[in-house]
Parts: C-alpha cells; sequence; structure tokens
C-alpha cells in the first residue's frame, strides 16, 4: 500500500513539473530581446523623415515591452545613405528608411511606389497601397531583394522645387543642371536639362556652389529647415513631380520571418501610426513656413507657365511609355496603379475636387 501511494504522488508530481515546463516554455520564449539596427537616407535627426524612423523605434520598444529596440542612424553614419537599400537587403542591418525611387537603378518599378509625375495625390496613394493592391505588388517586387516594404508616411503636394533662373517656357528647361531623383528626373532630362541624385544633406552645398542649377525637395517646411532660400531666387509651385510622395521602411525578410508573430504585428502598426502622422505634420506646418519665406525672406513664389506644365505632361507620358515597355515588372505596377488612379478620380471630382471649388477657389 505504502508503496502504490508513493508511486501515485511520484507521478503526480512529474506530471506537474512537466506541466510547469510546458507552460514555462513561450515565457521564456516571450522574453528574448531583439536588437536591431535601421539605417535611412535622411540627415541625423532630420525633421519630419528622420523623425518618423525615431518614432517607429520607440513605438516598438514601448509595445514591444523592450523586446524589441532598434538603433537609428542617419545617413553616413553607419552606410551611406544610398546605400541604405543594399545594406538592408545583404543583412548588414535589419531594416531601412527612404524613399522607394531612390532605387530605380535596381529595379525601374521601384519608381511607382514614390511618386508618379502627375500621378496620385498622397491620399490617393495611401489607398492604393494600403486598401488597393499597392502594398501586395510592392511587397513582390522586394522579395526579389529579400526586403519587405511599408508605407510610413506621405508629404502631400510637392513644390515644384528651388530655381537660380525663371521658367518662363519649356526651353529654360534646356541646360538646367537639376537636383530631382526619380521619374521626375527623366522627364527634365527629356527637357533637355540633366537630372542629378544626390542624398538630402548635399543639396544645400551643391546648389551653393554651384554643382546644381535648382533642386526640388519636399515643401515650405522641410525648404525653410533646409535654408534653401540662402541660395536661391525663385520658389516654384505646384509639384508636377511629386504629387503624393510615399516614404518607405523596408525590413530584411529573413530577419523579420525569425521575429515572433506579435512583434511583426508591432512593427506593422508603427508603421500605420507614422504614416498618419507624416501628412498630418506637413498639412500643419507647411503654410506657416512658406508665409515665413515670404513674408521674412522675400522669396519669390512663382507658379510654372501652363505651357510649361503642359510640356512636362507630355514627357511623362513618353519616359512611362518607354519604362513600361522595358521593364515587364513596371508595365504592371504601372497598370494597376494607372487603373485606381482612374477610379479614385471620378470620386474625387465630386467629393474633394468639389468642395475645394465651392469653398476655397
Amino acid at each position: 500500500m505504502k508503496r502504490r501511494e508513493f508511486l501515485k504522488k511520484a507521478a503526480v508530481t512529474t506530471a506537474a513539473a512537466g506541466a510547469a515546463l510546458s507552460f514555462g516554455a513561450p515565457a521564456v520564449h516571450a522574453k528574448k530581446r531583439y536588437l536591431w539596427k535601421m539605417v535611412t537616407t535622411w540627415p541625423p535627426h532630420f525633421p519630419v523623415f528622420g523623425e518618423s524612423a525615431e518614432f517607429i523605434a520607440k513605438w516598438v520598444e514601448k509595445m514591444s515591452d523592450g523586446r524589441l529596440k532598434i538603433q537609428v542612424y542617419g545617413g553616413g553614419e553607419l552606410v551611406p545613405p544610398l546605400q541604405a537599400f543594399d545594406a538592408v537587403s545583404g543583412g548588414m542591418v535589419e531594416m531601412g528608411h527612404a524613399c522607394a525611387y531612390y532605387w530605380a537603378g535596381k529595379a525601374p518599378a521601384t519608381q511607382f511606389f514614390g511618386a508618379v509625375p502627375f500621378g496620385m495625390n498622397s491620399e490617393q496613394m495611401t489607398s492604393w497601397i494600403l486598401a488597393g493592391d499597392g502594398h501586395k505588388l510592392w511587397k513582390e517586387l522586394y522579395a526579389n531583394f529579400n526586403l519587405i516594404p511599408f508605407l510610413v508616411g506621405t508629404c502631400g503636394v510637392q513644390m515644384g522645387g528651388w530655381f537660380n533662373k525663371e521658367i518662363n517656357s519649356i526651353s529654360d528647361v534646356k541646360g538646367l543642371k537639376m537636383r530631382i531623383p526619380g521619374l521626375g528626373g527623366k522627364v527634365i532630362a527629356k527637357a533637355g536639362g540633366t537630372a542629378v541624385l544626390s542624398a538630402g544633406g548635399e543639396i544645400y552645398t551643391n546648389l551653393e556652389r554651384g554643382v546644381i542649377d535648382a533642386t526640388e525637395w519636399v515643401g515650405p517646411y522641410h525648404d525653410y529647415k533646409m535654408g534653401f532660400y540662402k541660395v536661391a531666387k525663385y520658389y516654384y509651385y505646384p509639384g508636377w513631380h511629386e504629387p503624393g510622395t510615399a516614404i518607405e521602411m523596408f525590413v530584411n525578410k529573413k530577419a523579420y520571418e525569425k521575429l515572433p508573430k506579435d512583434l511583426q504585428q508591432i512593427i506593422a502598426y508603427a508603421a500605420q501610426s507614422s504614416a498618419a502622422w507624416m501628412l498630418a505634420e506637413f498639412e500643419a506646418k507647411n503654410n506657416y513656413y512658406l508665409q515665413k519665406l515670404i513674408n521674412e525672406h522675400n522669396v519669390k513664389l512663382k507658379k510654372f507657365p501652363a505651357d510649361v506644365l503642359k510640356a512636362f505632361r507630355k514627357y511623362t507620358k513618353e519616359v512611362l511609355a518607354e519604362i513600361t515597355a522595358k521593364d515587364p515588372m513596371s508595365k504592371k505596377v504601372h497598370e494597376n496603379y494607372s487603373a485606381f488612379q482612374k477610379k479614385v478620380v471620378e470620386w474625387d471630382k465630386i467629393s474633394e475636387f468639389a468642395y475645394m471649388e465651392i469653398n476655397y477657389l
């Protein structure tokens, strides 16, 4: 009897120990900590874009209770700005923060996830990526580079750029050296100018030294902070080349897939939070800084002549036709992008545009 009682107690104790080990395993796994690096194409602590990267890192750490920490590096602090894509793709670091059109040399279709001249504005672009097929196509494209892309913001319709000479006709673009990336740069080249690609931290010096004659950047808030009014005479609008530029975060696919599912979801939510904040920040600040540029620094605000915009639109169609004819993925993305834009614009005509017309114009 004593022997049977002993064996019975031993069995209960063993089962309890086994259960404790079984239930304890996830708790041990949940406490595993990850330390990641994020490189950006922006100067260190850069307003809005750099802040977005830093906010994402803070939000992820808080939501994960410190299980995932992300160290953010400005352009040039760990790798050169325009090498961020390769650094993340190759696994040197886990994350990057940039604009997709910087990678046109690696895959032409990346440009459609940055900005398309005369394309969709911020609201429409966000809708295509998050509620249409945009993100699906984006992930398909980036999978070839061991990357997963996330939308982390848009910056509204940009300004047309800073120029050291007036643009009165399309002939004034001939011989112009302009810092302008993506598809917009190809349009400038079609018009007889030279498109120069340089990271944000290099623009002011290049403009000051005459390496370039003009530059586009973002809008009044950013442009004021960059000090372009000190080295350029004329400030043009509208931003035909970037009507709704998307800003991206890209993550090394292998590293991402090794994370627990909840940490993967936290990264996705942090990205969406940034997307909402970024456009709100630009909308809140742009007009305030535009007035400072005009009233305090006597910046000459000018609108592109209608015939110049008409020529830019014509060249845009030519550029898109050439890219989609050569690259199947660009063709696939462009067709989807264009179909979505056509449908959403029909709605906007009787919603956003109609409201603007009766209330502001």
